[in-house]
């Protein structure tokens, strides 16, 4: 769906260019582009911290990446870790904590479930830890929506700069049409940049990272259930209202 919306507004572009009468060649311009992502980068590097900017790139494979998370399928895991609980205690769940199957968030939290965590304590580890990651996540979107600021007044400065260059042809008019038309894909690649791909970005992982915090929000839910000894109905109703969402 994502690569689809990028290559649609990409084709309709390029189309209407066409349509025009205009030469698709025309829309390239190899110093333009130059400018407009090298200033981008530069300014994002000089305001971003280098761990920041290197977790923001590692996001890039979630954009595209198909990942599910299996919130019916915890739910009756953790269902099935309460009826444990309750029959044999925490130490029961002692060797789920070891399963590859299992997130390092639900692992980490069953850990300090089987340590005999209070209900109090636990819900504090489980928070902090869940607005670490939010935190985290939050960065990395921002990262790229810095990047969709930038980048149209990146463009505005290459097109000044194609400005200049056009205007030491003011004794040959073709070549100062010609100049004038290649400084503003500088503009067209510094706006389009933003809004067709940057910005959406920002925003597409934020929709991913919101539905991975559900996930940890119905794990963390579970958790402090079974630290608290909740019955099995219970349980279920708490963890019935996340059992809905879909990616």
């Amino acid at each position: 769906m994502a690569l689809a919306g990028l290559l649609l507004a990409l084709v309709c572009i390029t189309l209407a260019q066409w349509w025009h009468g205009g030469s698709l060649w025309g829309l390239l311009d190899g110093p333009a582009l130059l400018i407009v992502c090298g200033g981008t980068l530069g300014a994002v590097m000089l305001q971003t911290p280098w761990p920041q900017c290197k977790a923001a790139l590692k996001a890039l494979k979630v954009l595209f990446a198909r990942q599910s998370w299996p919130f019916h399928e915890q739910a009756s895991r953790l269902l099935h870790w309460s009826h444990e609980a309750r029959h044999g205690g925490f130490l029961a769940l002692e060797s789920k904590t070891e399963s590859h199957e299992l997130d390092r968030f639900t692992r980490q939290g069953l850990q300090w479930l089987v340590d005999g965590t209070e209900p109090a304590a636990l819900e504090r580890l489980l928070d902090n830890e869940l607005d670490r990651l939010e935190e985290q996540k939050e960065l990395e979107a921002r990262v790229y929506e810095a990047m969709g600021g930038y980048s149209p007044t990146i463009g505005i400065i290459g097109a000044v700069l194609g400005l200049i260059q056009a205007m030491s042809n003011l004794d040959d008019p073709g070549e100062l049409g010609r100049g004038i038309a290649v400084a503003f894909v500088a503009t067209l690649y510094g706006v389009g940049l933003a809004n067709l791909l940057l910005l959406p970005l920002a925003n597409r992982l934020r929709a991913i990272y919101r539905l991975e915090l559900r996930y940890r929000e119905l794990t963390a839910i579970g958790l402090l259930a079974i630290a608290r000894g909740d019955g099995s109905l219970s349980v279920s109703r708490q963890l019935a209202q996340y059992q809905g969402q879909r990616q």
